[in-house]
């Protein structure tokens, strides 16, 4: 594995634009949809209740995901 040093405010600069940008995809989706919460999108996507947004839900979720593993790792390397 290749190494490459960083300074820690641009690592943090560079994670919150990634952060940024995944939550506006968030938005972008629940707009699509007239939904305000991911929850109740996610809830009534997997229940059946918007038919054909199946594949926005599971995109979402995998965002919601991404989002949770980068704020962790940005925790961890900032506690180093």
């Amino acid at each position: 594995m290749t190494q490459v040093k960083i300074e820690r405010e641009n690592l943090t600069q560079l994670i919150d634009f990634k952060l940024n940008q995944l939550r506006k995809e968030i938005e972008l989706i629940l707009n699509k949809w007239n939904y305000p919460f991911s929850d109740k999108f996610l809830d009534d996507a997997k229940s059946g209740k918007i038919s054909e947004a199946e594949e926005d839900a599971i995109i979402l979720k995998n965002i919601e995901d991404e989002i949770r593993n980068l704020e962790n790792q940005m925790k961890n390397w900032l506690n180093q």
